[in-house]
């Protein structure tokens, strides 16, 4: 057997969760979309009320709402209440791992008013908004302006505060880095109920840069101020199909992105948007994109693909017709583009609705795609749970440029999925080492996609059920994340904290520096009144006992001391 031939697995037998599985879309159709399409069309009604009203009213009311939130904080007595935690419920978040820290005794605080628009500054390019702005809320208001947040996350549902607090990425992030990086101020509630703005050069810098991947056990963030850019009304994207094996793959979505003269930082030669979709171990589909003006995509042969209409085909498929006719350019609405995974939520609506994709679904009820997250969650017990835990996988592995081969060859061996996608950004070199970080002396080796101020990292991420799920075969869920995650540690890799992780404390605090983090815990009075980072990310319920004894041991534990 070959290294990239997967091992030879038995027949696994069925059970009814199963079958459960396999019929979910009778609920998905006649329960979750419906209502997804009523929340959907509601908070779009919200939005417009919101951006009815003027920016001082908006902020009239911030101001309210952020009194109310330090009240609450001062409510709390710390010897009876729990640690505090928002009162959004678990099945809320996108991401794909369990809310379970909220079953232990807590002191909920209200964050749900936080989620206005508060000020687009064109003469600053920032925007200044709260936690729970959404992407597609944001770019609403911002694109007709020809306007734009620098990293726009592609689904609509994600919001700020999960994209600072946890992880965010687009195609724009090999320019940008990740979403957290273009935020120019954070104002966050202390522990303590104070309001302070931390910014990288005033005297909160230290928590500036730590609030990236905290999960919110810093302080809660209130208000955000984000670099804003100029666009252009359309994205010409260029399709391009790459065929060999999974290293020449990765080397042709290297060389999409990053000149082999190393002149990273030239326009002329580095395009605005990067993403590359492996479709199977020989093929893949690199797509770059540059902003492109009204008039130049109308000019007579070009062509013009609104990819965000309910009846069109989903993104990744209409992508891989490049494997079949070869090259080709064509121009897509901006605001389309960057939303152009939503629909089909990458690839993952294809296993949730199985016909989904086809041309009938797509015009009768492609406009109540996609089922909202959260109601996918809500509809689904424990056992469903468990179940995709161990035979699906959503997880993302964040790993140097020139390690994309690698990473891509160890998926195949263990894990089998496809598509994958693939989207580069920078990991910057900062005055502070934060949770995560590039590579010591990444600099002097001068390799393809790096500069001197910041190493080229790339997201590979891996959605779908595996190969062995797939051909009815046993598989282990929990142990391939183990693996993945061991790897992750080796090469210098990071998981986004969204997923499901089976790292323990001393593995999780190897593969994230933690001096910084727990400094500004113990510095800004953290400790004792939010949960940890790594106790709000592990995976299993949380008892109110264990999560106070793990406050305290966390304290004691070399790995995770503050230097």
């Amino acid at each position: 057997m070959s290294d990239l031939e997967a091992p030879l697995r038995p027949k696994r037998k069925k059970i009814w969760v199963d079958y459960f599985v396999q019929f979910r879309w009778i609920i998905v159709i006649f329960v979750v979309l419906p209502i997804s399409f009523t929340l959907y069309f509601l908070t779009y009604l919200g939005d417009v009320k919101s951006d009815r009203k003027s920016f001082k009213q908006r902020q009239k009311e911030h101001d309210e709402n952020v009194k109310k939130v330090v009240n609450r904080l001062k409510q709390r007595n710390p010897s009876k209440d729990g640690l505090v935690c928002t009162a959004r419920k678990p099945y809320i978040a996108v991401g794909m791992r369990n809310v379970d820290y909220k079953r232990a005794r807590h002191f909920e605080v209200d964050l749900s008013e936080f989620r206005n628009v508060l000020d687009i500054d064109k003469e600053r390019m920032i925007a200044r908004v709260e936690p729970l702005v959404n992407m597609g809320q944001i770019s609403r208001v911002t694109v007709p302006m020809n306007l734009s947040l620098a990293v726009v996350a592609e689904l609509d549902d994600l919001t700020v505060g999960g994209l600072i607090n946890g992880y965010g990425i687009e195609g724009s992030s090999h320019l940008y880095g990740l979403f957290s990086d273009t935020v120019v101020a954070y104002e966050i509630i202390l522990a303590d109920g104070r309001l302070v703005r931390a910014t990288k050069d005033n005297e909160y810098s230290d928590l500036f840069y730590a609030i990236p991947w905290s999960q919110g056990t810093l302080g809660l963030l209130v208000a955000a101020e984000i670099k804003l850019i100029p666009v252009k009304e359309y994205m010409r994207v260029t399709y391009k199909p790459v065929i060999g094996n999974l290293q020449e793959l990765a080397q042709g979505y290297v060389d999409s992105l990053a000149p082999r003269d190393g002149d990273q930082d030239n326009p002329e030669k580095v395009p605005d948007f990067i993403e590359t979709m492996i479709y199977s171990p020989t093929e893949a589909v690199c797509m770059t994109g540059r902003y492109a003006s009204k008039e130049e995509a109308k000019k007579k042969g070009n062509v013009i693909n609104s990819v965000g209409w309910w009846f069109k085909p989903w993104f990744y498929q209409h992508a891989q017709t490049a494997l079949k006719k070869g090259e080709f350019v064509e121009y897509i609405p901006t605001r389309e583009y960057y939303h152009r995974h939503t629909r089909c939520l990458y690839w993952e609506g294809k296993l949730i609705l199985p016909f989904a994709d086809q041309w009938w679904f797509r015009w009768t009820l492609g406009w109540l795609m996609p089922p909202k997250v959260s109601l996918l969650k809500a509809t689904q017990g424990e056992a469903i749970r468990n179940y995709y835990h161990e035979m699906h996988v959503i997880q993302d592995m964040l790993v140097p440029l020139y390690k994309v081969g690698d990473a891509l060859e160890w998926v195949h061996r263990e894990m089998e999925v496809y598509p994958i996608w693939l989207c580069p950004h920078r990991m910057f070199k900062l005055p502070v080492k934060t949770m995560v970080y590039p590579e010591p002396g990444f600099e002097h080796h001068h390799r393809q996609g790096d500069t001197e101020y910041a190493q080229m990292y790339t997201d590979v991420g891996v959605y779908y059920a595996p190969g062995p799920v797939l051909r009815g075969e046993e598989y282990d869920g929990s142990e391939a994340v183990r693996r993945m995650e061991s790897w992750l540690i080796e090469n210098h890799g990071f998981q986004p904290q969204y997923a499901v992780s089976e790292l323990n404390e001393k593995n999780f605090w190897m593969m994230f520096d933690a001096s910084l983090y727990e400094h500004c815990r113990k510095k800004y009075g953290a400790v004792g009144t939010f949960m940890s980072v790594y106790y709000k990310c592990k995976k299993g319920r949380k008892t109110e006992k264990e999560v106070q004894e793990a406050e305290q041991a966390h304290l004691e534990t070399p790995y995770a001391e503050a230097d």
